[in-house]
């Protein structure tokens, strides 16, 4: 039986999977990386309409950025890019 972290962690995986199902299919209709950022920007935002305000929304974004950047910074010995 399943932890409730553990729980949590498969529930995370697969919204993770779908929004990566999903990213490949905006890049299928714009090359533009900008426009893509945006949209999936909008749809947090959207997400969140109604019950949170966008400043909050906003700092909610930015810790989340701030969790990931240590998993996408490159390690000892890699490239930066």
């Amino acid at each position: 039986m399943a932890t409730p972290t553990e729980e949590n962690f498969r529930d995370y995986k697969e919204a993770e999977k779908k929004a990566l199902e999903i990213l490949a299919q905006m890049r299928a209709v714009t090359p533009k990386k900008v426009d893509i950022e945006l949209a999936l920007l909008v749809a947090i935002f959207e997400l969140h309409k109604g019950n949170v305000p966008p400043e909050t929304i906003a700092a909610i974004v930015q810790g989340h950025l701030r969790q990931l950047l240590p998993h996408y910074a490159p390690r000892r010995g890699e490239s930066k890019v």
